[in-house]
Protein backbone atom coordinates (compact mmCIF):
# COMPACT_ATOMS: atom_id res chain seq x y z
CA UNK A 1 0.00 0.00 0.00
CA UNK A 2 0.82 3.35 -0.63
CA UNK A 3 0.17 6.37 2.15
CA UNK A 4 0.81 9.89 1.43
CA UNK A 5 0.20 13.49 2.65
CA UNK A 6 -0.71 16.36 0.34
CA UNK A 7 -1.03 19.66 1.24
CA UNK A 8 -3.39 20.99 -1.57
CA UNK A 9 -3.74 24.93 -0.70
CA UNK A 10 -7.57 24.77 0.10
CA UNK A 11 -8.84 23.28 -2.79
CA UNK A 12 -11.54 25.67 -4.26
CA UNK A 13 -11.62 28.69 -2.14
CA UNK A 14 -9.00 30.53 -0.85
CA UNK A 15 -8.67 33.35 1.63
CA UNK A 16 -7.05 35.74 -0.58
CA UNK A 17 -5.12 37.28 2.10
CA UNK A 18 -2.90 33.76 1.62
CA UNK A 19 -2.37 34.46 -1.67
CA UNK A 20 1.39 34.77 -2.14
CA UNK A 21 1.69 37.91 -4.39
CA UNK A 22 -0.17 39.98 -2.03
CA UNK A 23 1.51 38.74 0.74
CA UNK A 24 2.92 41.56 2.22
CA UNK A 25 -0.80 42.55 2.75
CA UNK A 26 -1.88 39.14 3.17
CA UNK A 27 -0.37 38.98 6.24
CA UNK A 28 -1.23 41.31 8.52
CA UNK A 29 -4.62 40.83 6.86
CA UNK A 30 -4.24 37.59 8.69
CA UNK A 31 -2.61 38.38 12.01
CA UNK A 32 -5.60 41.16 12.07
CA UNK A 33 -8.17 38.86 11.95
CA UNK A 34 -6.57 35.96 14.07
CA UNK A 35 -6.58 39.20 16.65
CA UNK A 36 -10.43 40.13 16.13
CA UNK A 37 -11.64 37.28 16.03
CA UNK A 38 -10.63 36.64 19.85
CA UNK A 39 -11.67 40.22 20.73
CA UNK A 40 -15.38 39.72 19.14
CA UNK A 41 -15.87 36.53 21.30
CA UNK A 42 -15.34 38.30 25.00
CA UNK A 43 -18.66 38.41 27.24
CA UNK A 44 -18.41 41.63 27.67
CA UNK A 45 -16.45 44.34 25.64
CA UNK A 46 -14.39 46.93 28.03
CA UNK A 47 -13.91 50.31 27.32
CA UNK A 48 -10.24 49.30 25.89
CA UNK A 49 -11.64 45.62 24.09
CA UNK A 50 -13.82 48.21 21.84
CA UNK A 51 -11.07 50.66 21.77
CA UNK A 52 -8.90 47.34 20.04
CA UNK A 53 -11.57 46.20 17.77
CA UNK A 54 -11.94 49.16 16.11
CA UNK A 55 -7.99 49.14 15.79
CA UNK A 56 -8.25 45.83 14.12
CA UNK A 57 -11.64 46.86 11.55
CA UNK A 58 -9.01 49.64 10.95
CA UNK A 59 -6.14 47.18 9.65
CA UNK A 60 -9.04 45.20 8.04
CA UNK A 61 -10.22 48.03 5.90
CA UNK A 62 -13.96 47.29 8.29
CA UNK A 63 -13.88 51.00 9.41
CA UNK A 64 -16.16 52.16 7.04
CA UNK A 65 -17.77 49.61 5.04
CA UNK A 66 -19.16 46.21 6.27
CA UNK A 67 -16.71 44.97 3.00
CA UNK A 68 -13.16 45.03 2.04
CA UNK A 69 -10.19 43.44 -0.35
CA UNK A 70 -9.52 40.84 2.17
CA UNK A 71 -12.57 40.67 4.63
CA UNK A 72 -15.84 40.93 5.39
CA UNK A 73 -17.76 42.47 8.28
CA UNK A 74 -20.45 40.14 8.95
CA UNK A 75 -23.63 41.55 11.20
CA UNK A 76 -27.08 39.36 11.06
CA UNK A 77 -28.79 40.48 14.02
CA UNK A 78 -28.16 43.34 16.26
CA UNK A 79 -24.89 45.49 15.54
CA UNK A 80 -21.20 45.62 16.51
CA UNK A 81 -20.92 49.19 14.66
CA UNK A 82 -22.60 52.57 14.55
CA UNK A 83 -21.25 54.17 11.35
CA UNK A 84 -22.23 58.14 11.92
CA UNK A 85 -22.78 60.64 8.87
CA UNK A 86 -20.11 62.39 10.45
CA UNK A 87 -18.07 60.09 10.10
CA UNK A 88 -17.38 58.88 13.52
CA UNK A 89 -17.60 54.98 14.18
CA UNK A 90 -18.43 53.30 17.69
CA UNK A 91 -18.45 50.14 18.97
CA UNK A 92 -22.39 49.92 20.26
CA UNK A 93 -22.32 45.89 21.51
CA UNK A 94 -21.81 45.86 24.94
CA UNK A 95 -20.56 42.10 24.56
CA UNK A 96 -20.86 38.64 22.51
CA UNK A 97 -24.68 38.74 23.60
CA UNK A 98 -25.82 42.07 21.86
CA UNK A 99 -25.02 41.07 18.15
CA UNK A 100 -24.73 37.85 16.10
CA UNK A 101 -22.29 38.52 13.53
CA UNK A 102 -18.47 37.67 12.97
CA UNK A 103 -15.48 38.51 10.54
CA UNK A 104 -14.70 36.49 7.84
CA UNK A 105 -11.51 36.69 4.95
CA UNK A 106 -12.59 36.97 1.33
CA UNK A 107 -12.12 34.44 -0.98
CA UNK A 108 -11.28 33.72 -4.34
CA UNK A 109 -11.75 30.76 -6.98
CA UNK A 110 -8.73 28.62 -7.32
CA UNK A 111 -7.44 28.98 -10.82
CA UNK A 112 -9.12 26.13 -12.83
CA UNK A 113 -5.87 24.54 -14.47
CA UNK A 114 -4.07 24.71 -10.71
CA UNK A 115 -7.04 22.49 -9.81
CA UNK A 116 -5.99 19.91 -12.99
CA UNK A 117 -2.39 19.91 -11.45
CA UNK A 118 -3.71 19.23 -7.99
CA UNK A 119 -5.76 15.92 -9.41
CA UNK A 120 -2.93 15.26 -11.60
CA UNK A 121 -0.40 15.01 -8.81
CA UNK A 122 -3.11 12.91 -7.10
CA UNK A 123 -3.48 10.49 -9.87
CA UNK A 124 0.56 10.37 -10.71
CA UNK A 125 1.23 9.44 -7.02
CA UNK A 126 -1.59 6.81 -6.93
CA UNK A 127 -1.78 6.54 -3.15
CA UNK A 128 -3.73 4.12 -1.64
CA UNK A 129 -4.63 6.40 1.49
CA UNK A 130 -4.15 10.37 1.67
CA UNK A 131 -3.83 12.69 4.07
CA UNK A 132 -5.38 16.08 2.74
CA UNK A 133 -4.17 18.94 4.42
CA UNK A 134 -6.38 22.42 3.45
CA UNK A 135 -9.24 20.90 2.20
CA UNK A 136 -12.48 23.29 2.73
CA UNK A 137 -15.24 20.65 3.49
CA UNK A 138 -16.27 17.33 2.39
CA UNK A 139 -18.36 17.81 -0.33
CA UNK A 140 -15.99 19.95 -1.93
CA UNK A 141 -13.12 17.29 -1.84
CA UNK A 142 -15.49 14.46 -2.61
CA UNK A 143 -17.04 16.58 -5.76
CA UNK A 144 -13.16 17.38 -7.05
CA UNK A 145 -12.00 14.02 -6.24
CA UNK A 146 -15.06 12.26 -8.22
CA UNK A 147 -14.73 14.60 -10.98
CA UNK A 148 -10.71 14.70 -11.30
CA UNK A 149 -9.29 11.58 -9.87
CA UNK A 150 -10.86 8.33 -11.74
CA UNK A 151 -9.66 5.14 -12.50
CA UNK A 152 -11.22 3.15 -15.75
CA UNK A 153 -14.16 5.40 -15.54
CA UNK A 154 -14.70 5.28 -12.05
CA UNK A 155 -13.40 7.46 -8.83
CA UNK A 156 -10.28 6.32 -7.34
CA UNK A 157 -11.10 7.55 -4.17
CA UNK A 158 -15.12 6.14 -3.04
CA UNK A 159 -14.19 6.77 1.14
CA UNK A 160 -13.66 10.60 1.20
CA UNK A 161 -13.83 12.49 4.96
CA UNK A 162 -13.40 15.96 6.11
CA UNK A 163 -14.61 16.74 9.83
CA UNK A 164 -14.52 20.89 10.44
CA UNK A 165 -12.11 22.12 12.31
CA UNK A 166 -10.80 25.26 14.20
CA UNK A 167 -9.81 27.03 11.63
CA UNK A 168 -12.47 29.75 10.63
CA UNK A 169 -11.25 29.80 7.33
CA UNK A 170 -12.48 26.41 6.50
CA UNK A 171 -8.78 25.25 6.26
CA UNK A 172 -9.57 21.38 7.70
CA UNK A 173 -7.51 18.38 7.04
CA UNK A 174 -9.32 15.47 5.67
CA UNK A 175 -8.87 11.39 3.93
CA UNK A 176 -9.19 10.26 0.95
CA UNK A 177 -8.78 6.02 0.62
CA UNK A 178 -9.11 3.92 -2.30
CA UNK A 179 -11.36 0.93 -3.00
CA UNK A 180 -9.87 -2.12 -0.61
CA UNK A 181 -9.01 0.43 1.90
CA UNK A 182 -12.58 1.31 3.52
CA UNK A 183 -12.51 3.87 6.15
CA UNK A 184 -13.98 1.91 9.13
CA UNK A 185 -13.81 4.64 12.11
CA UNK A 186 -12.82 8.47 12.77
CA UNK A 187 -12.44 10.23 15.62
CA UNK A 188 -11.90 13.76 15.97
CA UNK A 189 -9.58 15.68 18.28
CA UNK A 190 -10.52 19.39 17.89
CA UNK A 191 -11.89 20.00 21.64
CA UNK A 192 -8.91 18.43 22.76
CA UNK A 193 -7.13 20.59 25.34
CA UNK A 194 -4.57 20.59 28.04
CA UNK A 195 -3.41 23.38 30.89
CA UNK A 196 -3.20 26.62 28.37
CA UNK A 197 -6.33 25.62 26.44
CA UNK A 198 -7.53 24.00 23.19
CA UNK A 199 -4.58 22.39 21.20
CA UNK A 200 -5.19 22.37 17.70
CA UNK A 201 -5.34 25.12 15.09
CA UNK A 202 -7.14 23.01 12.87
CA UNK A 203 -7.59 19.04 14.26
CA UNK A 204 -5.66 15.82 14.58
CA UNK A 205 -8.15 13.56 12.64
CA UNK A 206 -8.10 10.02 13.40
CA UNK A 207 -8.70 7.77 10.60
CA UNK A 208 -8.73 4.08 10.62
CA UNK A 209 -8.99 1.91 7.75
CA UNK A 210 -9.09 -1.83 7.23
CA UNK A 211 -6.53 -3.04 4.22
CA UNK A 212 -7.12 -5.37 1.56
CA UNK A 213 -5.92 -8.45 3.82
CA UNK A 214 -8.01 -6.91 6.99
CA UNK A 215 -5.43 -5.32 8.58
CA UNK A 216 -6.18 -2.45 10.89
CA UNK A 217 -4.38 0.70 10.14
CA UNK A 218 -4.82 4.29 12.07
CA UNK A 219 -3.72 7.14 9.94
CA UNK A 220 -3.39 10.81 12.11
CA UNK A 221 -3.82 13.56 9.82
CA UNK A 222 -2.54 17.17 11.15
CA UNK A 223 -2.15 20.67 9.88
CA UNK A 224 0.12 22.48 12.94
CA UNK A 225 0.32 26.04 13.59
CA UNK A 226 1.78 28.06 10.88
CA UNK A 227 4.96 30.13 11.04
CA UNK A 228 3.18 32.52 8.60
CA UNK A 229 1.96 35.17 11.12
CA UNK A 230 2.18 35.57 14.38
CA UNK A 231 5.11 36.19 16.72
CA UNK A 232 8.03 32.96 16.44
CA UNK A 233 7.99 32.22 20.51
CA UNK A 234 4.04 32.11 20.27
CA UNK A 235 3.69 30.03 17.13
CA UNK A 236 6.59 27.43 18.67
CA UNK A 237 5.03 26.64 21.66
CA UNK A 238 1.16 26.06 19.53
CA UNK A 239 3.56 23.69 17.66
CA UNK A 240 5.02 22.11 20.65
CA UNK A 241 1.65 21.46 22.33
CA UNK A 242 0.66 19.83 19.27
CA UNK A 243 3.14 17.76 18.71
CA UNK A 244 3.31 16.57 22.58
CA UNK A 245 -0.64 16.33 21.95
CA UNK A 246 -0.34 14.16 18.74
CA UNK A 247 2.58 12.13 20.66
CA UNK A 248 0.08 11.12 22.98
CA UNK A 249 -2.56 10.05 21.33
CA UNK A 250 -0.33 7.81 19.28
CA UNK A 251 0.58 6.36 22.32
CA UNK A 252 -2.77 5.51 23.07
CA UNK A 253 -3.27 3.69 20.30
CA UNK A 254 -0.95 1.51 20.44
CA UNK A 255 -1.21 0.94 23.96
CA UNK A 256 -4.43 -0.06 22.68
CA UNK A 257 -3.58 -2.43 20.31
CA UNK A 258 -2.82 -0.67 17.16
CA UNK A 259 0.43 -1.36 15.89
CA UNK A 260 0.00 0.22 12.49
CA UNK A 261 -0.16 3.95 12.43
CA UNK A 262 1.04 6.64 10.16
CA UNK A 263 0.87 10.25 11.74
CA UNK A 264 0.92 12.38 8.35
CA UNK A 265 0.30 16.02 7.74
CA UNK A 266 2.22 19.24 7.09
CA UNK A 267 3.73 19.69 10.65
CA UNK A 268 5.40 23.54 9.27
CA UNK A 269 8.38 22.68 10.80
CA UNK A 270 11.96 21.01 10.18
CA UNK A 271 12.92 17.84 11.48
CA UNK A 272 15.42 19.00 14.15
CA UNK A 273 13.36 21.87 15.59
CA UNK A 274 12.74 22.00 18.80
CA UNK A 275 8.59 22.15 18.42
CA UNK A 276 8.60 19.24 16.74
CA UNK A 277 10.74 17.38 19.16
CA UNK A 278 8.50 15.77 21.30
CA UNK A 279 6.65 13.75 18.07
CA UNK A 280 9.85 12.92 16.32
CA UNK A 281 12.15 11.80 18.88
CA UNK A 282 10.39 11.49 21.99
CA UNK A 283 8.17 8.80 20.28
CA UNK A 284 8.74 5.53 18.23
CA UNK A 285 7.87 6.84 15.02
CA UNK A 286 10.01 7.28 12.35
CA UNK A 287 9.95 9.18 9.40
CA UNK A 288 9.90 7.50 5.55
CA UNK A 289 12.60 10.29 4.35
CA UNK A 290 15.04 8.56 6.69
CA UNK A 291 14.12 4.91 5.15
CA UNK A 292 17.23 3.87 2.87
CA UNK A 293 15.18 3.29 -0.28
CA UNK A 294 13.49 7.35 -0.12
CA UNK A 295 14.19 9.06 -2.88
CA UNK A 296 14.35 12.96 -2.53
CA UNK A 297 15.56 14.13 -6.07
CA UNK A 298 18.20 15.95 -4.08
CA UNK A 299 16.40 18.23 -2.34
CA UNK A 300 14.78 16.94 0.84
CA UNK A 301 12.32 19.47 1.04
CA UNK A 302 8.87 19.47 0.57
CA UNK A 303 7.56 23.53 0.35
CA UNK A 304 8.99 26.41 -1.63
CA UNK A 305 12.31 25.64 -3.34
CA UNK A 306 12.05 22.10 -1.09
CA UNK A 307 15.42 22.83 0.81
CA UNK A 308 16.25 21.63 3.88
CA UNK A 309 14.65 24.20 5.97
CA UNK A 310 11.19 24.08 3.94
CA UNK A 311 10.67 19.81 4.96
CA UNK A 312 7.53 20.32 6.66
CA UNK A 313 5.26 17.47 5.28
CA UNK A 314 5.64 13.98 7.01
CA UNK A 315 4.74 10.62 6.55
CA UNK A 316 5.75 9.17 9.83
CA UNK A 317 5.02 5.53 10.94
CA UNK A 318 4.83 2.71 13.18
CA UNK A 319 7.75 0.61 14.14
CA UNK A 320 5.34 -2.42 12.62
CA UNK A 321 4.98 -0.11 9.54
CA UNK A 322 8.64 1.21 8.99
CA UNK A 323 9.48 -2.46 9.30
CA UNK A 324 7.41 -3.26 6.18
CA UNK A 325 8.33 0.22 4.58
CA UNK A 326 10.20 -0.85 1.25
CA UNK A 327 10.69 2.72 0.58
CA UNK A 328 8.56 6.12 -0.68
CA UNK A 329 9.56 9.39 -2.10
CA UNK A 330 8.70 13.35 -2.82
CA UNK A 331 6.38 14.25 -5.97
CA UNK A 332 7.23 17.70 -7.00
CA UNK A 333 5.91 17.91 -10.54
CA UNK A 334 3.03 19.95 -9.65
CA UNK A 335 5.33 22.47 -7.64
CA UNK A 336 6.62 25.67 -9.17
CA UNK A 337 10.17 25.34 -9.34
CA UNK A 338 11.47 28.44 -8.16
CA UNK A 339 10.97 31.67 -9.10
CA UNK A 340 11.16 30.77 -12.70
CA UNK A 341 9.76 26.82 -11.91
CA UNK A 342 12.46 25.23 -13.36
CA UNK A 343 14.45 23.81 -10.27
CA UNK A 344 12.74 20.82 -11.03
CA UNK A 345 10.79 18.81 -13.56
CA UNK A 346 7.07 20.39 -13.26
CA UNK A 347 3.93 19.54 -15.94
CA UNK A 348 4.53 20.92 -18.92
CA UNK A 349 1.14 22.72 -18.80
CA UNK A 350 2.19 24.55 -16.21
CA UNK A 351 3.60 28.09 -17.39
CA UNK A 352 2.87 30.48 -14.61
CA UNK A 353 3.29 29.88 -10.75
CA UNK A 354 -0.52 30.58 -10.55
CA UNK A 355 -0.71 27.29 -12.30
CA UNK A 356 0.92 24.90 -9.84
CA UNK A 357 -1.03 22.54 -8.26
CA UNK A 358 0.32 23.52 -4.69
CA UNK A 359 3.29 24.57 -3.08
CA UNK A 360 3.80 21.70 -1.21
CA UNK A 361 4.95 18.64 -2.74
CA UNK A 362 3.23 15.39 -2.02
CA UNK A 363 5.17 12.99 0.08
CA UNK A 364 4.45 8.72 0.65
CA UNK A 365 5.26 5.67 1.73
CA UNK A 366 5.14 2.41 0.49
CA UNK A 367 4.52 -0.61 2.96
CA UNK A 368 4.24 -3.61 2.02
CA UNK A 369 0.78 -4.75 4.43
CA UNK A 370 -1.64 -7.65 3.36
Amino acid sequence: MRIAAFNVENLFNRARALDQRSWSLGRPVLEAYQRICSLLEEPRYSDEIKREILRELVRLGLRNSDTAPFARLRQNRGRLLRRSRDGQVRVIADGRADWIGWVELTTDRCDELALEHTARVLRDVGADIVGVIEAESRFALKRFADAGVVTNGKPHYPYVMVVDGNDERGIDVGVLAATGFPLVGQRTHVDDADEVGRVFSRDCAEYHFRTPGGLPVAVLVNHFKSKGYGGKVASDAIRRRQAVRVAAIYRELVAGGVAHVAVVGDLNDTPDSEPLAPLLTGTDLRDISAHPAFEDGGRPGTYGYCTARNKLDYVLLSPAMFAAARGGGIFRRGVWGGRRGRLWPIYPTMTAAVHAGSDHAAIYADIDLE
